[in-house]
């Protein structure tokens, strides 16, 4: 019996943590680390003795050496976070709806916002486009709703994605003189993975070209059938800009919430989401929250992913003091340690060292996670590995003005790839640009951009005088344009080759190391000096060269056309034999793009 099937019979069953080095997981299965990185390999997983593994990976290849794996007993620690369970029928009181408006770039949402709560937005936004996610609540009668502004531009689409999340009903924002958009798909398939109700704001009927029919019938083809037109999909024809039909449309909107009654507890532990995060300066990181269960005053401790925070000042969406923020109204929380990322649930506690513990405790998971990210190999994989000594990378620092922003911009960048060129980010960060990321943009060789972010002139001198380019941008598109425009400059460019004549050797007259002087005639095209050629033999070529001179009936020539015979002088370290086809060819560069 060999020491492999010996270590099998004596240690069939091996219990294992949720995460395990690979060293260490050898070891507990008595087996050389060489065998199961070489087990793991087959699965395509590459990862060396010290890298860790989580228990699913190690479940399977335990499994394929013959072992049986089991889970290693957890304990609970303090900083678990209780999970509050369903409302039971009847239970709570009533809360407002949570409603997102979606829809492509340039389609009215911002302006429906105006319309709503009659504050002017868009007319701050760079280009009119709305940069991040914004919470406000309006009041309907006696009944309160709370919106969520989503940013309606492409790189946006996580953020949109974590907007659904939060909602009860989503207006997707149509323009009838432009119809559905790719972005008015995306927004409407993020809606209903969510499971939300969905409201269409067929937007701008008031402008020449407008035809809302057009609209029903694309939408139609999406299985989004209008109720006049038989289906069950509710549509209300607006004109944001001029407020025509909103009445209407809030009073759809409370209606569809009401399909589905939404209650939630006002007392007990208090549950909700980061709809927004930024660092500001003089009251430190700054979270805009959406409360879903409870009652957040303050001086509460509240959990927020790997940071926390005793709630110093509770403000609403317009800067207004408030004692408390209860289910469904949104609120600006300052006092977190660190700044909270978007779309990330926060749960209240009972003291800070309950919050100080559940931050600890998550953020160790986060490592964790990161550290056991299994690398799979695949086609596209396995060909980037073997040309990742040859690809260019551009060196970005990155400084956004909120975390929703960041997230969405580094998800952009690095999509801007090819097999020969990338974004490297060397850091990146919420806040104004400092001297500490012009110092570290300058010792890895790379440029500085900054979204919706500012620059002192202390800083701005420093970047100068260290040489580091810094960028300033308001649109994010337009940052992703330049840093493509960067890459594309990066590519080496393309070679294009184009065949111009061909000739076939009747003649040869001399032939030294560096030179053939021969005859034939042109079979093709136009034969000119200068030309670089290939030397042809049985179709196949055998050498390469370039025509020096050119002669016609014992004239020098500066070109000779199909039909015609001449001489020739080809500088060429290939012997050129009679019945040799030679074919002359010119290249140019053409610059390529990402």
């Amino acid at each position: 019996m060999n020491e492999s099937t010996a270590a099998k019979t004596s240690q069939a069953t091996v219990s294992v943590p949720e995460t395990i080095g690979v060293g260490e997981f050898a070891e507990k299965l008595g087996l050389p680390v060489t065998k199961v990185i070489g087990e793991l390999m087959k699965n395509g997983v590459m990862a060396t003795i010290n890298e860790q593994i989580d228990f699913d990976t190690a479940l399977i290849i335990g499994s394929d050496l013959g072992f049986e794996i089991t889970p290693e007993a957890v304990k609970e620690t303090a900083a678990a976070v209780p999970k509050r369970p369903a409302l039971a029928a009847g239970e709570g009181v009533p809360r407002p709806p949570v409603v997102a408006v979606m829809g492509h770039v340039d389609h009215g949402k911002t302006s429906l916002l105006d319309a709503i709560r009659s504050t002017s937005v868009a007319s701050g936004e760079a280009g009119g486009i709305t940069q991040h996610i914004g919470a406000y609540q309006v009041k309907r009668g006696d009944r309160w709703i709370t919106f969520l502004d989503t940013p309606g531009h492409e790189a946006f689409s996580a953020i949109r994605a974590h907007g659904a999340k939060m909602t009860d009903v989503a207006i997707i924002v149509v323009a009838a003189d432009d119809g559905v958009k790719p972005q008015t798909k995306e927004a409407i398939t993020h809606a209903q993975a969510a499971g939300v109700q969905l409201v269409i704001a067929i937007n701008k009927v008031d402008k020449p070209g407008a035809d809302p029919n057009r609209v029903k019938q694309q939408l139609s083809e999406l299985g989004l059938v209008a109720e006049e037109w038989g289906g069950n999909t509710v549509m209300a024809e607006i004109s944001a800009k001029n407020g025509t039909g909103i009445d209407k449309l809030l009073d759809v909107v409370l209606l569809v919430a009401d399909l589905e009654e939404r209650r939630a507890l006002l007392n007990g532990p208090v549950e909700g989401m980061v709809v927004e995060s930024h660092l500001d300066v003089g009251r430190g990181p700054v979270a805009t929250i959406l409360v879903q269960s409870g009652s957040l005053r303050p001086g509460d401790f509240i959990v927020s992913g790997a940071t926390y925070a005793k709630v110093r000042n509770l403000d609403d969406f317009r800067g207004k003091r408030l004692k408390q923020a209860t289910p469904g109204m949104p609120a600006v929380v300052s006092g977190f340690k660190a700044v909270p990322s978007f779309g990330n649930l926060f749960s209240s506690v009972k003291s800070e060292k309950e919050a100080k513990d559940a931050a600890v405790g998550n953020r160790r998971s986060e490592q964790v996670k990161s550290l056991v990210q299994v690398k799979k190999i695949g086609a596209s994989e396995l060909a980037r590995a073997i040309t990742a000594g040859r690809v260019s990378e551009l060196g970005v620092v990155v400084k956004a003005d909120v975390q929703g922003s960041l997230e969405s911009l580094l998800g952009g960048l690095a999509e801007l790839r090819s097999d020969e060129v990338g974004v490297k980010v060397v850091s990146s960060a919420v806040g104004d640009i400092t001297e500490s990321d012009v110092l570290s943009a300058k010792t890895a060789g790379a440029i500085l951009v900054g979204f919706n972010v500012g620059v002192s002139s202390a800083v701005r001198q420093l970047a100068n005088r260290q040489q580091v380019e810094v960028r300033l941008y308001k649109v994010i598109y337009e940052l992703l344009d330049d840093v493509r425009d960067m890459l594309s400059r990066m590519l080496k460019p393309e070679v294009i080759e184009t065949v111009v004549a061909t000739l076939e050797v009747l003649g040869v007259f001399k032939v030294t190391k560096t030179e053939v002087i021969c005859g034939g005639r042109v079979t093709s095209g136009k034969v000119e000096p200068k030309t670089s050629l290939r030397i042809k033999r049985g179709g196949e070529v055998v050498g390469s060269g370039t025509l020096s001179n050119l002669q016609k009936e014992k004239q020098a020539a500066k070109e000779v056309f199909e039909g015609e015979q001449c001489g020739m002088s080809v500088a060429t370290s290939t012997p050129i034999e009679i019945g040799d086809t030679l074919e002359f060819y010119t290249t140019e560069t053409r610059a390529r793009t990402l």
